[in-house]
Order: C-alpha cells, then sequence, then structure tokens
C-alpha cells in the first residue's frame, strides 16, 4: 500500500509538472503574439502625422528608425518616418527610463500619447523678434535657416487658414527594438 502512495504521488507530481510546463509555454507563444502585434498594428510617422489632428490625445503605435537621441539626460529622441525627411520628438514617459545613445540607427515600435503644441501667430513674432536680435551675435546661417523656418510656418497657416501651426510630438510608454 505504501508502494502505491508513492507511486500515486510520484505520477500527480509528473502530472502537475507537465501542466506547468504547458502554460508557461503557452505564456510565452502569448507574449511573442503580443509582440508581433504591436509591429503589425503600428503605423509609419507619414501616415500618423496625416490623421494627426484626430489622434491628439489617443494612443497609437508608431514604427520608425531613432535618427537622435538626448545625449545628456535620454529623457527624449527623433523618431524619423519611411522619407527619413519628417521626424517626431518622442519623450521618455510610462515604462521608458530613457532612450540610449546605441539606439541611434535602430528600427522601433514605440507606443504612446500622441500631443500638439501649437505655435500661434504671437509666439512666432517673439521667436523671429528674438533671431533677429542674436543674428549680429551668433551663427548667422543657423538664424537664417530658423527665419526661413518661421517663415514657412506663417505660409503653412495662412494656406490652411489657421491661426497657430502644430507641432507633434509622442509621449512614448513603452518601446520595443525591432530585429
Amino acid at each position: 500500500m505504501k508502494n502505491f502512495i508513492y507511486v500515486l504521488v510520484a505520477a500527480l507530481s509528473v502530472s502537475l509538472a507537465a501542466c506547468t510546463s504547458n502554460k508557461k509555454k503557452n505564456v510565452e507563444s502569448t507574449e511573442q503574439q503580443e509582440v508581433a502585434l504591436s509591429v503589425d498594428k503600428a503605423v509609419c510617422l507619414e501616415d500618423l502625422l496625416a490623421n494627426a489632428e484626430a489622434n491628439v490625445g489617443k494612443e497609437v503605435t508608431l514604427r520608425g528608425v531613432i535618427t537622435h537621441t538626448c545625449k545628456h539626460s535620454g529623457r527624449r529622441c527623433f523618431i524619423a518616418g519611411k522619407d527619413q525627411k519628417t521626424t517626431i520628438r518622442v519623450e521618455a514617459k510610462g515604462n521608458i527610463g530613457g532612450f540610449n545613445r546605441e539606439l541611434i540607427g535602430s528600427e522601433v515600435v514605440v507606443k504612446g500619447t500622441l500631443r500638439e503644441n501649437r505655435l500661434t501667430k504671437e509666439y512666432l513674432a517673439q521667436m523671429e523678434e528674438d533671431l533677429n536680435d542674436k543674428q549680429g551675435k551668433e551663427n548667422a546661417e543657423t538664424c537664417e535657416s530658423e527665419l526661413k523656418n518661421i517663415e514657412g510656418m506663417r505660409e503653412w497657416m495662412k494656406a490652411n487658414n489657421k491661426d497657430f501651426y502644430s507641432v507633434y510630438y509622442m509621449d512614448g510608454l513603452e518601446y520595443e527594438v525591432v530585429e
């Protein structure tokens, strides 16, 4: 009888171990599917910006290449779209402690909240005044470039009948490197 109980306990132990092992495998495969889903649901920057007004304040998933990280704090990075000309700033929030320099050139998927900063006509006028004051003291090429950017913003505002220029950015909640 004693031997029967030992055999029964051993059989139950093996059965429980097998069930636990299968659960772990299922959890791992589910996690892998979730990662794949996040990549599949991710949009490129150009598509995100094409519909940006409607997505402000909403959670979005973006896929792109990191072109720059803040070298002092690592609290922000810039992600380029397919054209490699359009970029968006991503702020480290949520589960993101920061973006290290080794990420530059890496393709990533970032989940976060799309935000908007509206530059008003008054703000642009103040920027222009500040640049004109600096122009003789600093690099004239930089100032000229920034002045052209301000003029481009004003032209966009006029063409789109708006009294502000939108700058979109993301509060990043989590990211993964695409391999």
